[in-house]
């Protein structure tokens, strides 16, 4: 097996399908696979036998899940659609939900006639985020999502014209690697500035941003807000979690390639056949520093900087220390890798895509390997 290469361990992955299938089973709620985190098709099967189905963020992502996933619900939203993509969207999906009122008046009706449920997403203006303001869509200045004057507005001239407002559910994404004490404080807003329309809805969706299957995730709480909303307003409730599907279900790995010396800060640099500008962006768009499961990192006398082999000065993945020294051509493990990683992946200064292998039965399986052709193609 050749360095840079994801590694999906399937079994983790189904650990952690049976505790969102758990919470299914208590509360009668649907989860859905957010493909936009992690879309490894070879996994739909086994996703499909717990979960209620998929979402997507565009018209691939829509036709991802309608050939891997079939017979499973398919739900899609996008801040606009392309007029050039709505028919087969609406071929594809059957839950469609639109940015804004004037997305829902343009489609809306098209979308009613395919025979779909139409939503429409709502902005809470309440802001739970800390330290991931790029992810946080209740900021100022927000394009993502209907506020409540807006959608109010909406409604109130749809009665004035005595039209049908097309809306059968809500749905709402604030959350980002939180846990269920954020969305009980999301749905207060929820119920307080859209309380008033809840009960004439069919559904809510909740969005994704949930990590529920983190070992710290109140998961009774969870339960409890669904039950609030299906008890208080007869909702049936759509929960559609990404990294809880594949949290810690996959690593990177790479190979030391040089060790230079230390610099002025006593830091060596080490580069890797790997690249966080290329591989796992998030580590500079979050920021994060992805844990290291190999080598064992202890507080020693041995700090290297890892960077990448590209020529961005910031492809910098972290700072770690060891107990023991690197060498050249030891292979570093990064952990938790399946989540936002192989979906952006990308080919800046030719670097290769990594190969992606499924460690099914214990042993690792080989699902994509990547060449030249495909960088080729992708440029």
């Amino acid at each position: 097996m050749q360095t840079p290469y994801f590694l999906i361990d399937e079994e983790k992955i189904e650990n952690n399908l049976r505790i969102l299938r758990g919470v299914m089973d208590r509360t009668g709620c649907k989860i859905l696979l957010a493909q936009k985190c992690f879309s490894c098709y070879s996994l739909y099967p086994l996703i499909g036998r717990y979960l209620a189905g998929a979402t997507a963020s565009g018209i691939f992502e829509a036709r991802l899940c309608h050939e891997e996933m079939p017979g499973k619900e398919n739900h899609i939203f996008s801040p606009a659609f392309r007029e050039e993509d709505i028919d087969s969207i609406l071929s594809l999906c059957d839950h469609i939900v639109f940015n804004s009122p004037r997305q829902l008046q343009r489609y809306g009706e098209r979308a009613k006639a395919e025979g779909l449920q139409v939503g429409i997403r709502i902005n809470p203006e309440c802001s739970t985020q800390e330290g991931h303001a790029i992810y946080d869509p209740c900021a100022p200045g927000s394009r993502l999502g209907t506020t409540s004057a807006e959608l109010h507005e909406y409604l109130a001239a749809c009665r004035e014209k005595s039209c049908h407002t097309l809306i059968d559910g809500i749905h709402f994404h604030t959350l980002c690697e939180q846990n269920s004490d954020d969305l009980e404080t999301t749905l207060d807003a929820v119920e307080e500035k859209f309380g008033d329309i809840l009960s004439a809805m069919k559904w809510i969706n909740f969005g994704g941003g949930h990590h529920i299957t983190r070992s710290d995730y109140d998961i009774e709480r969870l339960e409890r807000c669904i039950l609030r909303m299906k008890q208080r307003y007869s909702l049936d409730v759509y929960v559609e979690p990404g990294e809880a599907v594949a949290l810690n279900g996959g690593t990177l790995h790479a190979t030391v390639l040089e060790i230079q010396r230390p610099g002025a800060d006593g830091i060596s640099n080490v580069i890797l056949d790997t690249s966080a500008a290329c591989h796992m962006p998030d580590v500079i768009e979050m920021p994060y520093t992805p844990p290291v499961l190999s080598p064992e990192q202890r507080d020693g006398g041995y700090t290297y900087r890892f960077g990448g082999a590209t020529c961005l000065s910031g492809d910098v993945i972290g700072t770690y220390s060891f107990c023991q020294p690197l060498t050249e051509g030891d292979e570093i493990v990064f952990g938790d890798m399946a989540i936002y990683s192989m979906v952006k992946t990308n080919t800046f200064n030719g670097m290769p895509l990594p190969d992606i292998y499924i460690k099914r039965n214990g042993k690792p399986v080989l699902w994509k390997h990547f060449s030249y052709s495909d960088f080729k193609a992708r440029v």
